[in-house]
């Protein structure tokens, strides 16, 4: 899978024809894998879901979904679709047209910045009833049209976090909140203890 806005939809997720079949059965093999450890969701990119209905390739995602959110269905399990590569209304409707009742969303807060496909104070009212998962972290947007923005530390980048929180307590959510820093060495220490320390004061005062 490569990263960019290039090549990204012609190798992530379950979008690209030629590795599709691959991909739902190593989902598929996943799925079991946490059924056998207890584990009652599986979440992953689906990849670049074509926004326009119409397009064929759109109906054969749906289709995709629909067989690894149903096989997860049969374990006892919810797919947990995660944002970042299509825009919240698209993975709504996506969602929606597969007709099951366990898939929900994993929002990364930073994806939708850094694919240039929205913010997540916005996707929040979108998707907010669907949100199971989130992923804290926190980026700019891209100016390379064929790039990803540039992921930063939490609370130096463009994901209004007070405002998050709030609307994750507004909506009760009562999930998790995984803090990622996809950088290496000591930097990535501070920077999660830092975040850590950051958002339990958000929830704090918004969770009263």
């Amino acid at each position: 899978m490569v990263w960019t806005l290039r090549d990204g939809p012609l190798t992530i997720g379950i979008v690209p024809r030629e590795t599709r079949t691959a991909r739902v059965n190593a989902l598929k093999q996943a799925s079991d894998l946490a059924h056998s450890c207890g584990v009652k969701a599986v979440h992953t990119h689906c990849g670049f879901i074509p926004e326009n209905p119409n397009d064929e390739l759109y109906s054969e995602v749906v289709a995709a979904i629909k067989e690894v959110a149903g096989y997860c269905r049969n374990n006892g399990q919810t797919f947990l679709c995660e944002t970042g590569q299509e825009s919240p209304i698209t993975l709504l409707r996506a969602m929606t047209d597969t007709g099951l009742d366990n898939i929900a969303v994993n929002l990364d807060v930073a994806n939708l910045i850094l694919y240039g496909k929205g913010e997540p104070v916005g996707a929040l009212d979108v998707l907010g009833p669907r949100v199971r998962g989130m992923h804290a972290k926190d980026g700019l947007y891209p100016t390379d049209p064929y790039g990803l923005g540039e992921e930063v530390p939490i609370g130096s980048g463009r994901v209004r976090f007070p405002e998050v929180i709030a609307k994750l307590q507004a909506l009760s959510y009562a999930g998790p909140i995984t803090i990622e820093r996809e950088i290496a060495g000591a930097k990535q220490e501070a920077d999660l203890r830092a975040s850590k320390q950051y958002l339990e004061g958000l929830i704090a005062r918004s969770y009263v």
